[in-house]
């Protein structure tokens, strides 16, 4: 599972997290359907926007659900999850740009694929996927093209590019395949007239994608001598974030010209756009946010990036917020160092022990098979016995603060997103 917009479960609500579930479930099932089973592992989170603006400008009409069978991820239970073309379309970009992805990794040589026989292997598979994505791209009338025109582009680009390129010129041939795929959703809808402001909101999401990635990335690269764009070109933290924020005013200003549902015109508080203007407008600015190290109250972070949802964070004691020390200079009124009745310190109790490796195996075949990795909130490692969080219980904001609002309905959201709702 990979991709930018990954929103948490007490954020979306029961509602929208049905919504996101049956576009994700839809993903993964339009990928096994065509193209068998091993294409799953490219289902992602990006993907699903093109299932979730398709059936957001269609509406709420029939043959867009369908009832799904049990699945081991899913804890052996049926589920109602999105079919048709746009889980098709979503499908077909999601295979081509993975294969982009495995080719890129294996002309680096990264990791195991600078082995050739597993290079070879992976280029095998790379080709496999793009050809599987071009034939479903086709069925629904989508040149995925486009697609693989932008990533050959970007090879030569990369290469080119040194100190002084504009990094806008890097991001170009991502921001061209996502405004190609974002488009042709207006079109699967039946809604011709959505195509032009689509296209704008998905050239930003690409660049959005491309500017995160490469700041995720940064310390990385530097440290194993990859290619970062960043590096690449001279360009500070300072101006990719002025871009990034940039990117994400664009993309709700050209949200408020998409018409959705059936009504046919943009609505303020359109139930069928509901889903997609979360993903598209919270959830990514707080991708952003992730990205950069920043916080605020979950909708906008402040000019320090460093309050919260109730002020700038408090130091010290508890009886004095402005000293560093406790309120008896770290030592317990009682003697006895850091217990209060007196003896050694206490300590916590010794957590479990690690699994072996059979064990560990059977343990992580367990958490799969009961959906614990994407549905709970926490998990137990298989291995290291650890508490982890879940896919939807990665919990970045201040709940208090948005808790009671699905879509911008509290705490002023409409003033700190922009949103205009």
């Amino acid at each position: 599972m990979f991709g930018i917009v990954r929103p948490c479960s007490h954020r979306l609500g029961e509602g929208l997290k049905a919504q996101w579930m049956a576009h994700l479930c839809g993903l993964c099932l339009a990928l096994r359907g065509d193209h068998g089973q091993f294409a799953r592992v490219v289902t992602n989170y990006d993907g699903l926007l093109i299932s979730v603006l398709t059936e957001a400008q269609a509406g709420r009409t029939t043959g867009w659900r369908r009832t799904a069978g049990p699945c081991p991820l899913r804890g052996m239970r049926t589920a109602s999850v999105a079919q048709g073309e746009g889980a098709r379309l979503a499908a077909a970009v999601s295979l081509v740009l993975a294969s982009a992805k495995v080719r890129d990794h294996v002309a680096d040589g990264d990791g195991l694929l600078a082995r050739r026989p597993v290079a070879l292997a992976a280029r095998r598979v790379a080709a496999s996927w793009g050809r599987a994505g071009a034939r479903t791209g086709s069925d629904v009338g989508f040149d995925t093209a486009v697609l693989v025109d932008a990533v050959d582009r970007q090879v030569g680009i990369e290469a080119l590019a040194g100190p002084g390129t504009r990094l806008l010129t890097v991001t170009e041939p991502t921001e061209t395949a996502t405004a190609a795929a974002f488009a042709h959703t207006a079109v699967l809808a039946g809604r011709p007239g959505n195509a032009e402001p689509l296209a704008e909101a998905g050239r930003l999401f690409g660049r959005l994608a491309h500017l995160l990635d490469a700041v995720e990335d940064r310390e990385t690269d530097a440290a194993s001598g990859a290619w970062n764009p960043l590096t690449a070109t001279g360009t500070s933290l300072v101006e990719a974030r002025r871009l990034a924020d940039d990117a994400l005013h664009g993309i709700r200003l050209a949200l408020r010209e998409v018409a959705w549902g059936s009504g046919g015109s943009p609505e303020k508080h359109s139930t069928d756009g509901k889903l997609a203007h979360l993903l598209l407008v919270h959830e990514l600015g707080r991708s952003v946010d992730r990205a950069f190290g920043t916080s605020g109250c979950g909708h906008r972070d402040h000019a320090d990036g460093a309050r919260g949802a109730f002020g700038p964070p408090q130091h010290g004691g508890p009886y004095n917020p402005q000293s560093p020390q406790s309120p008896y200079d770290g030592q317990n009124p009682y003697g006895g160092g850091g217990n209060p009745f007196g003896g050694a310190p206490s300590s916590p109790p010794p957590g479990p022990g690690r699994r072996g490796f059979w064990a560990g195996c059977a343990a992580a075949i367990g958490v799969c098979c009961t959906c614990k990795v994407c549905c709970a909130d926490e998990f137990e490692g298989p291995w290291s016995r650890r508490r982890r969080e879940g896919c939807l219980g990665n919990c970045d904001c201040d709940c208090s603060c948005c808790e009671a609002c699905e879509i911008c309905e509290c705490c002023e959201c409409c003033s700190c997103c922009d949103c205009g709702l």
